[in-house]
């Protein structure tokens, strides 16, 4: 992501563990043109356009799909249009990395009010569909950019 946005989501992801990961943000492809990413005003349909001119990581062949479950993920990204996200979901993400006892906590009210942002709407679209993208587990809320594009360049599973 270009501008302060972007370096912020760096800092969080380095302050998250993640290092200075050269990916800030994530979407779903549900179309040859037009895609589904988190927005702080809600999640959105846009042109794939959009993204002309800056590095993208492909999921294509790496995570084996069935075309079921490539229209479901699609289905739940389209499903999760307008949901929107706060400071609260990178509090989420902070307290887990950093083993606050308010962790619980914010992860239930991020979790109540459907908050998500980037990497977590991708995770949970993948999850809505019954695939998971990690081995160990974990909350969609502490899915990071970075995790996704290590998962997609095979550091991690």
């Amino acid at each position: 992501m270009d501008g302060g946005v972007g370096r912020l989501i760096r800092i969080g992801q380095w302050l998250n563990g993640d290092g200075f990961a050269d990916f800030e943000h994530a979407f779903v492809l549900v179309d040859d043109d037009h895609l589904v990413e988190a927005q702080p005003g809600g999640a959105e349909l846009l042109p794939l356009s959009a993204y002309r001119d800056h590095p993208q990581l492909w999921s294509t062949g790496i995570i084996p799909l069935t075309g079921e479950q490539r229209g479901a993920i699609v289905a739940a990204a389209r499903g999760y249009l307008g949901v929107p996200y706060s400071f609260a979901d990178y509090a989420a993400l902070a307290a887990h990395r950093f083993h606050l006892p308010v962790g619980p906590l914010i992860k239930g009210y991020v979790a109540s009010t459907r908050h998500m942002i980037c990497s977590q709407l991708v995770d949970q679209c993948y999850q809505d569909a019954g695939v998971r993208l990690f081995a160990d587990g974990r909350w969609s809320g502490y899915v990071t950019p970075a995790d996704l594009a290590n998962r997609l360049t095979g550091l991690t599973s």
